[in-house]
């Protein structure tokens, strides 16, 4: 699903040029839950937004689903980020002014998918993260754990190959950090590639592998046994 060669990043800060990704080479198979660790700076977001087509790199290969992603126009990009990727953040990243129902349906709107049908697969995918009571309720009105699964529904109503999670449960405490992991697996068992990033170990380690960066490098891959 995706084959990372020799990926580097670096960005140019006035006279100097700062190196954040020294050489990635990855490899992640279509089904697998893969973690990614690694201390601040060490360029896991990095690698992430290039995962996500949201960055590009400097040099090397990100082949997605046998493409090759590189120097592609902001469209191109867009088209290939509806087609393979759903997304999750931390911070949710809902509409306030949106009710749990129309935050989840918010990407059909953009693929013109009629109004009706926007509205009944978006209840279906409020129904599989348990908030289908919730869909007339607005993000200010839910927990943090309630938002972090209307923002999973979200990511997952566009029907991605990929879902990728930017420390999904930093903000939640662990028993309703447990319950969104126990969401992803499920996505996962479906067929769908997960990879979250996360700084917690009790949170990787409900993951199938755990990829460890230091200084913009792989420093271990490891197979978990489950």
């Amino acid at each position: 699903m995706i084959q990372l060669r020799n990926i580097r990043k670096s960005y140019q800060t006035g006279f100097t040029s700062l190196e954040v990704l020294k050489g990635i080479e990855l490899d992640i198979q279509e089904g697998e839950f893969v973690s990614i660790m690694g201390s601040s700076g060490s360029g896991k977001s990095t690698l992430l937004n290039i995962l996500g087509i949201l960055d590009d790199y400097t040099e090397g290969e990100y082949v997605l689903d046998n493409t090759l992603i590189k120097n592609l126009s902001q469209k191109q990009a867009a088209q290939y980020r509806n087609q393979f990727i759903g997304f999750v953040f931390q911070s949710f990243n809902l509409l306030s002014f949106k009710t749990a129902l129309e935050n989840v349906a918010l990407p059909l709107y953009y693929q013109k998918v009629p109004r009706k049908k926007r509205q009944e697969l978006a209840l279906e995918y409020l129904d599989r993260v348990g908030l289908k009571e919730w869909a007339h309720h607005l993000p200010t009105q839910m927990s943090g754990g309630q938002q972090q699964r209307v923002a999973i529904a979200r990511a997952l109503i566009s029907k991605p190959k990929v879902l990728l999670a930017d420390e999904p449960t930093g903000a939640l405490d662990t028993k309703t950090s447990y319950e969104v992991m126990d969401i992803f697996k499920e996505v996962n068992n479906q067929g769908i590639t997960i990879i979250v990033v996360t700084h917690e170990n009790d949170i990787a380690e409900m993951t199938n592998r755990i990829i460890r960066l230091r200084d913009g490098v792989i420093e271990s891959n490891t197979i978990l046994a489950q």
